[in-house]
């Protein structure tokens, strides 16, 4: 049996001769957790919109539960439930109001699916608050409401904390998790922000142009994270020439022209030090880091950070 959830095989988006999304390959497994993590622009919403056969891919293949969403997305669609971008939700309605429009049109039983998902969120059942007076987290949480309302098995989340506060972003965290762990739903969810994904996924993917760089899980990406000395000194280009001379290591990284990252950690220290010293090099700080997951993602996609 697959153990797969969703799983692409080579899934191309091009625009004309851009490629939004090129030979995607993913893979998301059943009760856990996925973070497709990318810059703004990267790809990750239009990928979404393939999986939930919204967008038609270029070429490629999209296999959920084990089928093929082109031929099977009547039998596949209503046991996923999506945020992709915000629901048209009627302003002049309340939260209740509009959940029970949309169950109706379900055919779900509306009072029980409705009172129930509300609490979960936690937005009341019977506030007399409109949507249009709504916060951006009370709006937020009320798009989960809509795509969990049906009890699905899938949840596909398009940046489901963008623009909230900390203290909604760490509500939508728990309550996510909590959908995992608690309710054994499979989640893919996309992020540009590096640390929330951190806290909350399994497994991850880093997309770059439409190109997916790594996936594995959190634990192996975080191992990942090289041990290396930070020597600040005063011409990076001339230690750089002396660790490669003297030590034989090409395992460094020039930063600027008085910073410089030694990742083979097994060389001395002391013994480095001193020979920079002694050939003409100033040294004024050298220390043991470990990148961050911010400095991984720097370095797989060979350019800026991400949020």
């Amino acid at each position: 049996m697959n153990e797969y959830i969703i799983e692409t095989v080579n899934l191309t988006k091009q625009f004309g001769e851009q490629k939004s999304v090129a030979n995607l390959n993913i893979h998301v497994k059943k009760g856990r957790i996925y973070g497709l993590l990318g810059r703004n622009g990267a790809g990750k919403t239009t990928t979404m919109k393939m999986l939930l056969n919204l967008t038609q891919p270029t070429t490629g293949e999209v296999r959920i539960f084990g089928k093929d969403i082109q031929t099977d997305g009547k039998k596949i669609l209503p046991r996923i439930g999506s945020l992709i971008e915000s629901p048209g939700f009627y302003p002049n309605l309340t939260g209740t109001e509009n959940l029970k429009l949309f169950a109706d049109l379900r055919g779900i039983s509306s009072r029980n699916a409705v009172e129930n998902t509300l609490e979960v969120v936690g937005l009341a059942f019977r506030d007399k608050k409109l949507y249009s007076q709504y916060s951006l987290g009370m709006k937020q949480r009320l798009a989960i409401a809509l795509a969990v309302m049906h009890d699905p098995e899938l949840l596909i989340l398009d940046e489901p904390s963008n623009g909230l506060d900390p203290i909604g972003i760490a509500e939508i965290r728990e309550y996510i998790r909590n959908l995992c762990t608690q309710r054994g739903k499979t989640i893919l969810i996309s992020s540009h922000i590096l640390s929330e994904i951190s806290l909350l996924a399994d497994d991850i993917g880093i997309i770059d142009h439409g190109v997916l760089l790594e996936e594995e899980s959190l634990k192996e990406l975080e191992q990942k994270n090289n041990k290396y000395v930070h020597f600040i000194v005063s011409d990076a280009s001339q230690a750089a020439r002396l660790l490669e001379r003297r030590f034989n290591t090409h395992n460094f990284h020039v930063e600027n022209d008085r910073s410089i990252r030694l990742y083979e950690t097994s060389l001395p220290i002391s013994t480095i030090t001193r020979f920079f010293i002694e050939n003409g090099i100033d040294l004024f700080e050298a220390h043991t880091c470990e990148d961050t997951l911010e400095d991984y993602f720097k370095r797989v996609t060979g350019g800026v950070g991400i949020a």
